[in-house]
C-alpha cells in the first residue's frame, strides 16, 4: 500500500471528462459571453447572457470543487482504488 506521501493529491477534476475540465468551462463561458456581443453589440443581451453564464461558471469552478473535498467522497473513492491496485 502506498504512503500518504506517495500517494497524489485529490481533486476533483481528476474524476470529470474533458468537457467538464476547468478549462473547457472557461473557454466555454467566454466563448460565448464574447460571442453574444460580437454578434448582436448589445448591452443588455450580452449582460442577459453573461450574468447565468457566469453563476454556472462560478458554481462549477469555485463552489462545486470545494464541495467534493469537503464532502469526503473523494478520499473514498482514492481509498478504493489504491485497495483495487494492490
Amino acid at each position: 500500500m502506498k504512503s500518504i506521501s506517495e500517494q497524489k493529491p485529490v481533486s476533483p477534476w481528476n474524476y470529470k471528462p474533458w468537457w467538464c475540465q476547468p478549462w473547457s468551462i472557461l473557454l466555454t463561458g467566454t466563448s460565448l459571453i464574447s460571442g453574444s456581443w460580437f454578434l448582436l453589440k448589445t448591452v443588455w443581451i450580452t449582460v442577459l447572457v453573461a450574468i447565468p453564464l457566469l453563476a454556472w461558471m462560478g458554481f462549477f469552478l469555485l463552489v462545486w470543487p470545494r464541495l467534493m473535498m469537503d464532502s469526503g467522497i473523494l478520499e473514498k473513492y482514492q481509498e478504493s482504488e489504491i485497495k483495487g491496485l494492490d
